[in-house]
């Protein structure tokens, strides 16, 4: 079988391989292995049956998701800026639709995420517009099969003026967050989980190791998570799957102090 790239039907990582033996997402802790054993998705098998939609959620900021879902179901970001579009998470999938979208937005200069559950269709951003800056912290490189990283860092890099990369760890030991300090926001990864009403209010927030088995972050996780965006100023808030624009820095450092406060355990805190 050629080199060629893969889907996990149950998660939607992809892997660039022969045959893939496994799915590493699904096969760690925070993640669950799919019931009726692997299937791995050939990519002209998800071109066939996959296509997206792009929407503007803010001035400059627009959402890219993949329909019908595949796997997590995460959004890929796209910061529009005159000086070079900033990518950062990816989704599942990305149709011809969504990379002429892209295109029309002035293509992309630099991309990143946070860790592999936002990865996504990362492999088809870098394989279309070959940025320059492809960054992933040094931690998690181990995950990137299925792209190339040019721009692995330790604890923090400025990808531009006003947005820079810090490792946080916790979730994954190579998460990071970006902080638009322009537009006031934090990608903060998976760093926090945001329960959402259907019409996007925010309603709870809270961190885990394993969302799936709510497992919580130990207490020097969750510090390392508050000193990092302590010195941060955010208005809203951006995980690989939620836009809240209703959470800023002071709820986010008050969900970690209630962490902190009590025994390691998940609690979603209400908002």
């Amino acid at each position: 079988m050629p080199l060629s790239h893969f889907a996990c039907a149950n998660c939607g990582f992809w892997q660039h391989h022969f045959a893939p033996p496994d799915c590493p997402v699904c096969s760690d802790v925070r993640n669950d292995l799919p019931p009726d054993g692997w299937h791995f998705l050939p990519e002209a098998e998800v071109t066939a049956t996959h296509q997206g939609d792009a929407r503007e959620v803010a001035p400059g900021l627009w959402a890219f998701t993949t329909r019908p879902a595949l796997g997590l179901a995460g959004t890929g970001w796209l910061i529009v800026r005159d000086s070079g579009n900033i990518a950062f998470e990816a989704a599942p999938y990305y149709s011809a639709a969504m990379i002429a979208q892209i295109d029309a937005l002035g293509g992309i200069a630099i991309l990143s995420a946070s860790h592999a559950h936002g990865y996504g269709a990362l492999f088809q951003l870098q394989r279309h517009f070959d940025p320059a800056v492809v960054a992933i912290h040094r931690d998690d490189l181990k995950m990137t099969k299925a792209f190339r990283v040019t721009a692995p860092f330790d604890d923090m890099l400025e990808l531009a003026p006003g947005y820079t990369l810090h490792h946080v760890g916790g979730h994954y030991e190579g998460q990071a967050c970006l902080h638009d300090a322009l537009g006031g926001r934090l990608f903060c990864g998976d760093m926090f989980k945001i329960d959402q009403h259907p019409d996007g209010r925010s309603h709870a927030i809270s961190s885990h190791k394993a969302f799936h088995k709510d497992i919580p972050l130990t207490h020097a996780e969750l510090r390392r998570y508050r000193d990092v965006i302590a010195p941060l100023s955010f208005d809203a808030v951006l995980t690989p799957f939620e836009y809240a624009p209703d959470i800023g820095r002071d709820t986010a450092l008050a969900a970690l102090e209630d962490g902190l406060s009590r025994a390691p355990g998940v609690r979603r805190m209400p908002l």
